[in-house]
């Protein structure tokens, strides 16, 4: 593997690498590089997100030329000496088609033919194949001033392939601590401002230019006020108003997307939010003043009210005791009694917000100086404003993390996003990528009614897939998958729960085999490859688990006439089943319009309870599938289906969502698919397996369907009630056009599952208000399966 561990590094570097004031953390994506500044004595180290992963690095001096030998590995400093000058031809070199993105950068950058000729390849070990026949040199030294590119590249992935090109993640150590402080901008900025600890700072923006906000040190709040520049020289105060943002939005605080708006007191937008890297910020509370550390016993504690006040004044903004204001990263929520608390900020270090300006403002921002609770960390920092062109291009994200102590990874665009996004702008952001909720035209009810009728086509890349390759893959996942694992031919393709040690889920998906010891695991949870990983190396498995999510995207052509539609666009060898043949739960590779069109995988699977089949390519081959896909279906009177729709469709079916049917505290059983845990005919030992058969089958708790009286909505977490005390909870529910009723998923004690009994919601505080139902069998549309089987 790339990593190195302690014991492989000099005392003195290991302990250096672990100063968190001089250390920064970059990310490569697949098929990405990233371009690095560095002096001499700097260090950096390469990670590889799965073992596996080529690191390729290009050197240059300060005036642009190739210096392999300004470049050493650190393993021994006594020692130290240059690389090679010449070096390895690799696949940024040899592989100009693959990886466009990638390209561009690098041309961007400058990089021409006699650069890629000196191309250093950091090998890792793979799975199998022993010790790697190439060097590891992933501790590097800097010998001089030095320009590092660092670049993930390869093939892009065939759709039948197990090597994808995977993540990298470099570790720099900067002798100069003050160059690991921020974060690098985002596009030239016309102003950089920093705020020191406790103290606030004025700054104009025009309509249209870019704040960013950012907590250099980590656990820092940033109160923020926004006064319309116009309103102000006429003596008129309109300033962001928190009150009317959360009125006119219905949440307690924008994030980018559709509602990404903070208003002004005249129910304007002043600011956009239009990426967050935290998501956890107040705009309940005031900015911190006087009387709050006087009543605290503080006396004379300096506050961002007063900071405002003072830095205001020119502005002939009038003095307040205290400032209503927008606190980036203050951490604040509201308990069930109804009380504010409040703790440590979740952000860190270069974590940031950026917002655009929709009119003239004259801005203010502070470093809160309060030190006398967790508000801060308990130690005031610095923050820092840059702003930037209105001329810049920055795409709406909101950040995640699929570890805690990673990066955070910012919303992402599908394949197919040009297409989706030419039909609505009702987008919103599902395990970090951006999808239709509806669409403009349509709606969920009749996106609903497409599919249920004729056909219609979802863009369900956000599922991420994993290859499980190696030699141990078929005894691997038959530990790790409830599913019976070996009975699975090649070409079939099985539903499966993966399970912790208490038998609670982690998550579902499919598990495809796509050879003897090659599988493709299709699941939501993107920390689910993670943990396959993580147990594999845990229990000594000689197993490869690799992300090929960003390789491999995919839509559903659900409805009646899919097949019908399929049957004239997809082409199969002779070596394959063709669409006619196609059985349920199994999958084909062939080709979209003839044996030299795009390869495509085509899959006889569905979430909507109908016919339906599921496509996959490469991202860049993903506007070509729709089109296609499209374009045959005008005779369908095809429709493309949003996320609305697609949860009307599953609650029907009676499939199950990740944290409503199931979550690591609901074992496979009581989330409804115990069908997926086969005790009986399953004699090896499985994750979870102990724990589940210790339980007592009549002790379950049962998923059933709930059949409402009325038309009143209930939701996910109500609770389900007997009598006086709850019997269960509501999972999902909508309504269903199918009945003409509201129905809901619930999971409920053993006593009160039984067809035909009589329950209700409870609804304000579960007694005062209650809609009656009754107990059905699952699923609620076609109970034999026949229409997805058909």
């Amino acid at each position: 593997m790339l990593v190195n561990q302690k014991n492989d590094l000099p005392d003195a570097c290991y302990l250096n690498m672990q100063n968190d004031n001089s250390v920064r953390l970059f990310r490569v994506e697949a098929h990405q590089a990233i371009r690095l500044d560095l002096k001499r004595g700097d260090h950096f180290q390469i990670f590889s997100q799965d073992g596996e992963q080529l690191a390729e690095l290009i050197v240059r001096d300060r005036r642009g030329s190739s210096a392999n030998h300004l470049l050493a590995t650190a393993l021994d400093l006594d020692g130290v000496s240059g690389l090679p000058a010449e070096g390895i031809n690799a696949q940024i070199a040899e592989n100009k088609l693959a990886g466009q993105a990638l390209q561009a950068q690098l041309k961007g950058w400058g990089i021409n033919d006699y650069h890629l000729s000196q191309v250093i390849s950091v090998g890792a070990e793979r799975v199998g194949e022993g010790q790697s026949t190439t060097p590891e040199p992933t501790y590097f030294e800097a010998l001089d001033d030095i320009n590092i590119i660092v670049a993930a590249a390869g093939l892009s992935m065939p759709i039948e392939g197990h090597v994808p090109v995977t993540e990298l993640e470099v570790k720099v150590n900067y002798l100069d601590a003050s160059a690991a402080l921020l974060p690098e901008p985002l596009a030239p900025s016309q102003l950089e401002l920093r705020i020191p600890s406790a103290s606030a700072r004025v700054y104009e923006v025009k309509a249209g230019e870019w704040i960013q906000i950012i907590d250099v040190a980590g656990k820092q709040c940033s109160d923020f006020l926004a006064f319309d520049k116009a309103a102000l020289e006429q003596g008129e105060e309109l300033a962001l108003d928190a009150v009317a943002t959360r009125t006119l939005l219905g949440m307690s605080n924008p994030q980018p997307g559709i509602h990404s708006r903070f208003l002004g007191a005249d129910m304007q937008s002043m600011v956009e939010v239009v990426q967050d890297t935290v998501g956890r910020h107040d705009s309940f509370l005031m900015a911190c003043n006087p009387k709050y550390y006087e009543d605290s016993g503080y006396f004379g504690h300096i506050s961002c009210s007063d900071n405002f006040n003072r830095v205001l004044a020119p502005y002939k903004v009038k003095p307040r005791p205290a400032w209503p204001a927008i606190n980036f990263f203050f951490n604040t929520h509201v308990e069930p009694c109804g009380s504010v608390s409040m703790d440590e900020p979740w952000s860190r270090a270069g974590d940031y917000v950026l917002l655009r300006a929709t009119r003239d403002l004259i801005c203010a921002s502070s470093a809160c100086p309060d030190d006398i609770d967790p508000a801060n960390g308990w130690q005031p920092t610095d923050i820092h404003v840059r702003i930037y062109s209105a001329d810049n291009h920055f795409p709406r994200s909101i950040a995640y993390r699929t570890s805690p102590q990673e990066l955070p990874r910012m919303t992402k665009t599908t394949g197919f996003h040009s297409r989706v996004s030419a039909l609505t702008k009702q987008m919103t952001e599902y395990r970090g990528y951006w999808v239709a909720s509806e669409y403009e035209g349509w709606g969920a009810q009749a996106e609903y009614l497409a599919c249920r009728e004729r056909v219609a086509v979802i863009d369900l890349t956000p599922l991420r897939k994993f290859e499980v390759t190696g030699p141990d893959a078929e005894a691997f996942l038959q530990f790790a998958l409830t599913r019976n694992v070996r009975r699975l031919a090649i070409g079939e393709i099985a539903y499966s729960a993966i399970c912790h040690e208490t038998g609670g889920m982690i998550d579902d998906g499919t598990i495809f085999r796509m050879g003897e010891q090659a599988f493709r695991w299709v699941c939501g949870d993107p920390y689910t490859g993670l943990w396959l990983k993580n147990q594999a190396q845990e229990q000594g498995y000689k197993v490869s688990v690799r992300n090929s999510t960003d390789q491999l995207h995919n839509i559903a052509v659900q409805g009646p006439k899919s097949r019908e539609l399929l049957s004239q666009i997809i082409w199969a060898p002779e070596c394959q089943p063709s669409m006619d043949t196609l059985a349920w739960f199994h999958f084909m590779i062939g080709r979209l319009g003839g044996p030299d069109g795009i390869p495509v995988m085509v899959s006889r699977t569905g979430y909507t309870g109908e016919l339906g089949f599921e496509v996959w390519c490469h991202p860049d081959d993903a506007e070509a599938v729709w089109d296609q896909v499209w374009e045959t279906g005008q005779p369908y009177k095809i429709a493309p289906l949003g996320f609305d729709a697609l949860d009307m469709l599953r609650i029907e079916a009676g499939l199950i969502f990740a944290d409503h049917e199931f979550c690591p505290e609901t074992n496979p059983y009581e989330a409804g698919i115990g069908f997926t845990v086969p005790m009986k005919t399953k004699a090896e030992n499985f994750i979870g397996r102990e724990a589940m058969a210790r339980q007592t089958p009549e002790s379950r708790q049962r998923l059933v369907g709930l059949v409402l009286q009325g038309n009143e909505p209930v939701a996910h977490g109500d609770l389900i009630y007997h009598g006086r005390f709850p019997v269960g909870v509501v999972t999902s529910a909508t309504t269903s056009p199918l009945l003409s009723k509201q129905i809901a998923l619930c999971r409920v004690a053993p006593d009160f599952a039984a067809p035909e009994t009589l329950l209700e919601v409870g609804k304000l505080d579960g007694l005062q208000k209650r809609l009656p139902g009754e107990v059905v069998g699952l699923p609620f549309y076609d109970p034999e399966r026949t229409r997805v089987r058909s």
